[in-house]
């Protein structure tokens, strides 16, 4: 995995209910000083936050089809966030498949060996399902980086926001 400074950063969301802390994570990732800041939210991630909250950070970007300006006509290298990250794109993610803009700019990293940081949102009966833990160990021998969910007394949820951006501020250009 390659430790440059990288002027993209790619903001991937799930359909999770802690989907709606996204608009905060984007304002922490535009704060950190990219270039570009990138949001890509899947299909389901519209259940929990609109687009439109998404479009609306200042210095963030809302991209939503294959033929946005922003990623033509190949995304541009960059971080990988994706949080949260939901059951689904969690497995389908592991299993290799990319049926969707979210999980192919994902795929794509992972390929380029560029850094990608899942931050799954699971709730503990999920945390347990044999596939979520086989998807959970393969990811890493990727050389995907796991920010797992914390447990502050009502189970576990998608980390804080700021231990997040604690895992992508060392890839900012210029640090």
């Amino acid at each position: 995995m390659t430790h440059e400074g990288f002027d993209t950063v790619y903001l991937i969301l799930s359909g999770t209910t802690t989907a709606a802390r996204c608009p905060e994570i984007l304002r922490g990732l535009v704060g950190l000083g990219f270039a570009s800041v990138l949001a890509i939210p899947t299909e389901h991630a519209a259940r929990t936050v609109s687009g439109r909250e998404l479009a609306d950070v200042p210095g963030a970007q809302l991209v939503e089809s294959y033929f946005d300006l922003a990623i033509r006509p190949r995304p541009p290298r960059g971080v990988v966030l994706f949080a949260p990250c939901s059951f689904n794109s969690l497995n389908k993610l592991a299993a290799g498949v990319a049926d969707t803009l979210a999980l192919s700019v994902v795929a794509e990293a992972i390929g380029r060996r560029t850094p990608v940081i899942v931050a799954p949102s699971l709730n503990q009966p999920l945390l347990d399902h044999p596939v979520a833990r086989a998807s959970l160990r393969t990811l890493p021998s990727w050389g995907v980086t796991l920010v797992g969910p914390v447990d502050t007394g009502d189970g576990p949820r998608l980390a804080p926001t700021e231990q997040l951006l604690d895992a992508v501020r060392p890839l900012v250009a210029g640090r």
